[in-house]
């Protein structure tokens, strides 16, 4: 129900202002679109770009930091635009769709490779000796390891920092942007993304590797990947100022979550 009318500094018009148990039981017309860029950017960055070190600038980083920030950016457009219970609806959505990635590699990666299964590896000169000793299944089988194998500590670390880090994200704009009026866009992207960062890496990193690698080395990693992934957001500001001002255009309302239940469990607000 529409109960005031807002202005929306960001590109002078003005939108209905709902409540967030009314935004979440309304039907919008580019969530769905966002839900999936979500969803594909999150799998993607943890399957493709989490298997590989890059050395860019004498900086050695996990390649999909470059890519997994966006999850945050359009978590961030979803919970300003759409509203707490939508973003909320978006991280279980992601979060069992790592899980279900997560259970698909284990199988995959444990079923017996074909003898006679080829792969850039099993063709490449270097590897015709190791080939000639064993198989071309057993050559592919191990690079196919290494991109999608996974220990159990780093899949638990991935799950439980997005579902963490995600849902912080998610509170910490909604609650700002009430305590702003809607006001100052940007502080409300910047601030939730260092603290759901923030939440992130405290938990990826030292459940994944805390004990494997040196406790310096942990600490070291989580914070620079966090002030990275900071930079990111807010390299990105002018990017998130323009898909949030196109998409309240369209969708004619702004959601402030003021009767709302933030816990991560809560349903009645979409019924």
């Amino acid at each position: 129900m529409q109960i005031a009318l807002a202005t929306n500094p960001m590109n002078q018009i003005r939108l209905a202002r709902i409540e967030g148990s009314a935004g979440a039981r309304r039907h919008f017309r580019y969530f769905d679109y966002l839900m999936a860029a979500f969803v594909a950017i999150l799998l993607l960055s943890n399957l493709i770009g989490a298997a590989k070190l890059a050395t860019m600038w004498g900086y050695t980083f996990g390649a999909g930091i470059l890519f997994f920030p966006v999850s945050y950016v359009l978590g961030d457009v979803l919970t300003e635009v759409y509203g707490y219970a939508h973003a909320r609806r978006c991280v279980w959505v992601g979060f069992f769709a790592l899980l279900f990635m997560a259970f698909m590699s284990f199988v995959v990666v444990a079923m017996p490779p074909a003898a006679g299964w080829g792969c850039a590896s099993s063709g490449d000169p270097r590897f015709a000796e190791i080939v000639a000793k064993t198989s071309a299944g057993a050559v592919c089988q191990t690079t196919y390891d290494s991109v999608f194998g996974s220990t159990w500590r780093i899949v638990l670390a991935s799950v439980a920092a997005f579902w963490a880090g995600e849902f912080v994200n998610s509170f910490v704009l909604a609650r700002m942007k009430v305590w702003t009026g809607g006001k100052y866009l940007f502080t409300r992207t910047w601030g939730s993304t260092i603290f759901g960062q923030a939440v992130d890496s405290a938990l990826f990193y030292p459940i994944a590797f805390l004990g494997t690698w040196e406790t310096a080395d942990v600490i070291y990693v989580m914070i620079t990947n966090w002030a990275l992934k900071v930079i990111w957001e807010i390299l990105l500001t002018p990017v998130t100022y323009a898909v949030v001002g196109f998409l309240k255009r369209q969708e004619g309302v702004d959601v402030f979550d003021t009767d709302i239940s933030f816990s991560p469990f809560a349903v009645s607000e979409e019924n």
